[in-house]
């Protein structure tokens, strides 16, 4: 059924100007900001904290990987059924006082149990980040600039990593890891009272024009409606193999400059953190502009721009891998960062257009549940499995080779986007 013309008095111009959304926006970049300082910064940890603790890469693979991944992506679909009927910015205010305090709390592990079950409970609260913030902002922005908002929202991304790494690497070498995590915790419980007290939560279907008819979707029947669609079901496939390979880039990338290149915690995590955070921004922020310019003519390319970026980051990847030192390996990391990163927005985007307005917390969360399983869980975790595998053959070595085999994954993730592509046009929800 057809959706009316939104005449509510909620979308004046005084309550939703432009200003309004644009610091509404500001905000929940900052939120998940945070949300990646919290999540990544045990990646420039793991060499300090494998060596205290006595832990194995399989084990620090299971951290970084399933024992986050699997309690984000599962409660992330529940949580965004109560977002597809309750106020999303209570929600997301909440998740992020529960992560930064679990954060502060992993300073205080003493052991592989204590560490699991602190990221656990990160898991748990940033599973009510994104899939509400989507939702607001595909509320806030109409359908031709939403690309390019959840591109700018994605730089939470490359933001978090360059912070996480740069202030934990340093943070370690001064004070240790343990302080690390009490520093960048508290201050994300502030950061709630901020969201909480300042934002406004926006009217469903705003952005277009169209009043919410208050019928919800159960979660099956939202999963099915999606699975039904071609093109969600590659893109989703294809963003999940990118996720894999950039997820075991971000998680394992300290770990190989300090075994292989020699480099400490501070140095690694300040080259890593500039080359994470600003190429790596920049290929969020390009790949949304790229995708709303040509597929304002194709919808096609909307995918496709993917695709062409993901193959071409697959030779400069293994460079990476195969370099003689620290700064060959570094110069060749910095267009795969970019290119890599193509897929962030308009994956998201592309997924939101395909659902009606009360399935798109949830349609957020069925695509975060599918690359957050496939990716930040089982990436992390196979880089972690193969390096042990490869330790009697390769030695301190190994970690490059584990490395540089799951780089070519990245032909796979390129093929689906192209077959996403051929079937988007006839799928996209026009009602």
């Amino acid at each position: 059924m057809a959706e009316p013309v939104n005449s509510s008095p909620a979308t004046d111009t005084s309550v939703f100007s432009p200003a309004a959304r644009q610091y509404a926006l500001s905000v929940l970049v900052v939120v998940y900001t945070f949300n990646f300082i919290d999540r990544q910064i045990l990646s420039i940890l793991l060499e300090p904290i494998k060596q205290d603790l006595g832990l194995s890469d399989t084990q620090l693979g299971l951290l970084t990987g399933f024992a986050f991944a699997l309690f984000y992506a599962t409660l992330g679909i529940p949580i965004a059924r109560y977002a597809d009927k309750g106020n999303r910015r209570n929600l997301v205010a909440l998740a992020l006082a529960i992560w930064s305090g679990m954060t502060a709390l992993s300073g205080l592990a003493q052991n592989f149990w204590h560490l699991l079950l602190a990221r656990i409970g990160v898991g748990v609260g940033e599973a009510g980040c994104s899939p509400p913030a989507h939702s607001m902002i595909s509320d806030y922005f109409p359908a031709e600039k939403r690309a390019t908002a959840l591109g700018i929202y994605s730089l939470g991304i490359p933001f978090g990593i360059l912070f996480g790494f740069v202030a934990g690497g340093w943070l370690n070498e001064f004070f240790g890891w343990r302080v690390a995590f009490f520093v960048v915790g508290v201050p994300g419980i502030l950061l709630a009272l901020v969201v909480r007290f300042s934002l406004r939560e926006p009217p469903r279907g705003m952005a277009e024009g169209r009043v919410d008819a208050g019928v919800q979707p159960t979660i099956g029947e939202t999963f099915r409606y999606l699975w039904a669609k071609r093109s969600f079901r590659h893109l989703a496939f294809g963003g999940a193999l990118t996720a894999f390979v950039g997820y075991g880039v971000v998680t394992w990338m300290p770990s190989y400059l300090i075994r292989s290149h020699g480099l400490d915690t501070g140095d690694a995590g300040t080259y890593l953190g500039l080359i994470l955070g600003i190429p790596g921004g920049i290929g969020i922020a390009l790949g949304g502009w790229v995708a709303d310019r040509f597929g304002a003519k194709d919808v096609r390319w909307y995918l496709w721009v993917v695709s062409v970026a993901l193959l071409a980051g697959v030779p400069f990847s293994v460079g990476v891998y195969l370099g003689e030192s620290a700064l060959v390996a570094l110069l060749f990391l910095i267009l795969p960062v970019a290119l890599g990163n193509f897929y962030q927005a308009t994956t998201f985007s592309q997924t939101q257009g395909l659902v009606s307005l009360r399935m798109r917390a949830v349609a957020a969360a069925v695509l975060l549940f599918i690359l957050n399983i496939i990716g930040l869980g089982a990436g992390p975790q196979a880089v972690g499995i193969v390096s042990d595998l490869l330790s009697d053959t390769y030695g301190q070595e190994s970690l490059r080779y584990s490395l540089l085999i799951f780089s070519f994954v990245n032909i796979w993730a390129a093929y689906h986007y192209y077959v996403a592509g051929k079937y988007l046009q006839d799928d996209l929800e026009t009602e």
